[in-house]
C-alpha cells in the first residue's frame, strides 16, 4: 500500500517533499497546475497519450492510469549516467510526488453526483515503453502489481511509463459513476483513452482530447438526453455556416405562412440524413466530409443568389429540403464522435441532439425575424435590404466554398470497388432515397393544403405580402 487520504491531505505530502527538494522545487510543483504551460513551456511535450481503466468492484472503484513520464518534466527523478537512466530503487518518493501533483489533483470521480474525495494509491511503478499490458484491465492490473524494475535496466527516464492503481471507496458497484478529467495540463495536446469496465465485464470506451468536463461513464437516459440537447443547441449557434444558411431562408420571409414550409422541410431533411448517418449510411471515404463541407458552403451561395435574383415561393421548400439533406451529414460528423457519451441510450441521445438543434434554430429565428422587420421598416427599403444582406452572405460563403474545394481536391477520388460492401451501400442509399421521397410526398400534400401562397411572384418582396 502506497498512501491514502483525501484531496486536502495532499498538502502534507508536498510539505515533506519540500524538505527534500527545497523551496524552489516545491514552488515549481505548486505553480504548475495554475500556470500550466507558462514558465516551463520548453519541458511540456506537444502530444501526450493517457490510458486508463475504471472498474467498480464491490464497495470500491478501481482506477488504473498510465501516464508518459515525459509529461512529468518538473519532477527531478534520481538518474545515473548519460543521458540519464532512472534509478528505480531510489525513485519511490519522486513517483509519489508525481502521482499527487500531476494525477490526483487533476482527476476527480463522482458516485451518483457525490464527489469521491477519499482515495488510496495501492501501487505505482514505472514500465518500459515497450510494455503492452494496458490492452486489457486484467493485464494492466497484473503489471501494476508486479515488482518494480531492477536498476540494471537502462531506461532513459523520459521514455518510461508511470502506471498507477488508485482505489476509491464507493457505496455500490451498481452506482452511476462519472469523471472530471483535467489532465490537459500534461501536454500541449493531451489525448485520454478511458475504458469503463462494467460489473458484468463489458467495456465502454471513451476517447477525448483535453478537458472534456464532467463525463458520465454510465449515464442515465436523462443525463444522456440533457448532454446531447445542450450539444445540439450549441452546435447550431456556433456553426457559422448553418447560421448563415438559416439567415438566407428568413431574409425574404417574416410571416408564419411563408416560414413554416421552409423551416419544416429543412428540419425534416437534416433529421433524415442525421439519423441515417448514425446507423452507418455514410461513405467511409476520407473525401466525403470535405465534400459535404463544400456542398454546405455551396448551399449558402445558392440561397443567397436566389434571394438576389428572385424566386417562386412555392418552390422554396423543395430546394431547402435538398440542401437540408446535405446539412444533416454535416451535423452527423460531430454527433458520430460524441456518441461515446451516450452510454446505452443511443436513440435517446440521437433524438435529443436533434431537439437541441431545433431549439437553437428556434432561438435564432426568434431573434432574427424581429430584427429584420425593424431593419426593413425603419432603416432600408425591403428589396434593397434583401439584396445587400444576401450579397454579404454570398461573399463570405463563396470564400468558404473555394477553400473547401481546394481541400477536397487534395484527396484522391477513385472509382469504387465493386464488391459486397458496394452493393450493401447501394441498398442503404436506395432506402434513404425512398424515405426522402416519401417525406417529400407527405410534405407536398400538407403544404399544398394548408400553406399554399395566395399569390405567387418572382419578387421576394411581393411574395412577402402573401
Amino acid at each position: 500500500m502506497w498512501f491514502s487520504g483525501s484531496v486536502g491531505e495532499g498538502c502534507e505530502r508536498l510539505v515533506k517533499a519540500a524538505r527534500k527538494w527545497g523551496f524552489r522545487g516545491l514552488l515549481a510543483v505548486l505553480l504548475m497546475p495554475c500556470f500550466q504551460l507558462s514558465a516551463y513551456a520548453d519541458d511540456v511535450p506537444l502530444a501526450v497519450s493517457v490510458q486508463a481503466f475504471v472498474k467498480p468492484e464491490g464497495n470500491h472503484l478501481n482506477v488504473l492510469l498510465r501516464v508518459p513520464m515525459d509529461a512529468l518534466g518538473e519532477i527531478d527523478f534520481p538518474k545515473s549516467g548519460v543521458p540519464g537512466f532512472l534509478i528505480f530503487s531510489e525513485a519511490d518518493d519522486e513517483i509519489a510526488t508525481a502521482v499527487n501533483a500531476y494525477i490526483l489533483g487533476n482527476i476527480r470521480f463522482f458516485e451518483d453526483g457525490r464527489p469521491l474525495d477519499e482515495y488510496e494509491v495501492l501501487n505505482a511503478r514505472v514500465s518500459l515503453p515497450s510494455d503492452r499490458s494496458f490492452t486489457s484491465y486484467e493485464e494492466a492490473l497484473a503489471n501494476i502489481r508486479s515488482p518494480r524494475l531492477d536498476d540494471s535496466v537502462n531506461l532513459y527516464w523520459r521514455q518510461g511509463l508511470l502506471d498507477v492503481l488508485i482505489q476509491y471507496p464507493a457505496q455500490s458497484e451498481d452506482s452511476r459513476f462519472s469523471v472530471d478529467s483535467r489532465l490537459a495540463i500534461l501536454g500541449v495536446e493531451t489525448n485520454t483513452v478511458l475504458r469503463y469496465v462494467l460489473p458484468d465485464g463489458a467495456e465502454r470506451p471513451f476517447s477525448f482530447v483535453g478537458n472534456p468536463g464532467l463525463v458520465s461513464l454510465d449515464p442515465s437516459w436523462f443525463q444522456a438526453s440533457w448532454r446531447f440537447i445542450v450539444m445540439g443547441f450549441k452546435h447550431i449557434l456556433e456553426g457559422k455556416d448553418h447560421i448563415l444558411f438559416l439567415l438566407c431562408l428568413v431574409i425574404p420571409f417574416r410571416n408564419l405562412r411563408a416560414l413554416v414550409p421552409v423551416i419544416t422541410s429543412f428540419t425534416l431533411a437534416h433529421s433524415i440524413t442525421l439519423i441515417s448517418s448514425i446507423f452507418g449510411v455514410v461513405p467511409s471515404a476520407l473525401w466525403f466530409p470535405p465534400l459535404i463541407e463544400t456542398l454546405i458552403a455551396l448551399s449558402i451561395v445558392y440561397m443567397a443568389f436566389e434571394n438576389i435574383i428572385g424566386f417562386k415561393q412555392e418552390n422554396r421548400w423543395l430546394v431547402t429540403f435538398g440542401f437540408g439533406l446535405v446539412h444533416g451529414f454535416g451535423f452527423s460528423f460531430l454527433l458520430t464522435e460524441s456518441m461515446q457519451f451516450a452510454g446505452s441510450h443511443l436513440l435517446t441521445a440521437l433524438l435529443s441532439f436533434n431537439v437541441g438543434v431545433e431549439l437553437g434554430q428556434l432561438l435564432f429565428l426568434c431573434i432574427a425575424v424581429p430584427m429584420l422587420m425593424v431593419l426593413f421598416r425603419y432603416m432600408v427599403a425591403e428589396r434593397m435590404g434583401v439584396i445587400i444582406m444576401s450579397a454579404l452572405v454570398a461573399h463570405s460563403a463563396w470564400h468558404w466554398m473555394a477553400e473547401r474545394w481546394t481541400t477536397l481536391m487534395a484527396y484522391e477520388i477513385g472509382a469504387p470497388v465493386i464488391n459486397r460492401e458496394f452493393w450493401m451501400s447501394i441498398t442503404q442509399w436506395g432506402i434513404l432515397l425512398m424515405v426522402a421521397i416519401a417525406v417529400l410526398w407527405v410534405m407536398q400534400n400538407f403544404f399544398g393544403r394548408y400553406f399554399a401562397p395566395q399569390s405567387v411572384g418572382a419578387n421576394p418582396a411581393e411574395s412577402q405580402q402573401a
